[in-house]
Order: C-alpha cells, then structure tokens, then sequence
C-alpha cells in the first residue's frame, strides 16, 4: 500500500506569517501551487498553512485589500499534519472527515505537502 511519503510534493513552498496575503498571491502564482505552508517562528511553534481558499472566503469576498491583510491573520494553524507512514487511504478519509485539501508532511521537521491532487494522480 502506498503511503503518504511516496506520492507528496517534496519541493513546499513556504511564506512568512507576517507576509502579506498579496505577496502569498504572487507567490502561488509564480510557483503554480494552491497552498503555501506558514514557517514556524520557533522550534516549539506550530506550522500554519494558507490556501487559495482561504485567501478568497476571507480576504476577497470581504473586499480587504490583500496587500493590507497579513498571512498570519487568515492562515489555519496549528495546520492538521500528516505523518510519512501514513496509508493513502487514511491520507484519503483524514481529508475527506476534515474538509481539507491539502496537509503538511511532518516527521520532527517539514518532509513534504500532499494534496488531494497527489492523491488522485499518484495514489492509486
């Protein structure tokens, strides 16, 4: 059975949390990716993750300015984690009973993303 280690996207891109929701735009649209994960401040911090969806409920649909908004105050964090073992099944159902699409790969430090996109293209 696969596991979540062999269909991530090894190469994540990630923002600062005090970046702003402008700069996380142009950064998924240069890099062509629908989430950027939240570095972490310190060894103890959690890591956060902010989505194309995330930028469009609660930035956009508001009418804020993107360049005023800061990543820290729209990110989901602490963000659900998925461990490296982890079946594609379970990756699969995790998403499914939490509503999201996509999740960091953490084993004590950041591994890879996976996204329901992974999953469909190499899961199988």
């Amino acid at each position: 059975m696969k596991k979540a280690k062999d269909i991530m996207t090894t190469e994540v891109v990630t923002i600062d949390g005090s970046a702003t929701v402008a700069a996380a735009m142009q950064k998924m649209k240069e890099k062509g990716v629908p989430a950027l994960i939240v570095e972490r401040r310190s060894e103890e911090d959690a890591y956060g993750i902010v989505t194309e969806t995330d930028i469009v409920y609660k930035v956009t649909a508001y009418g804020q300015d993107p360049a005023k908004v800061a990543v820290h105050a729209i990110m989901t964090k602490p963000c659900i984690v998925v461990n490296p073992d982890l079946g594609v099944e379970y990756v699969a159902r995790l998403f499914a009973n939490t509503g999201v699409r996509s999740a960091p790969v953490i084993r004590d430090q950041l591994l890879g993303i996976v996204s329901v996109t992974d999953i469909l293209r190499k899961g199988l």
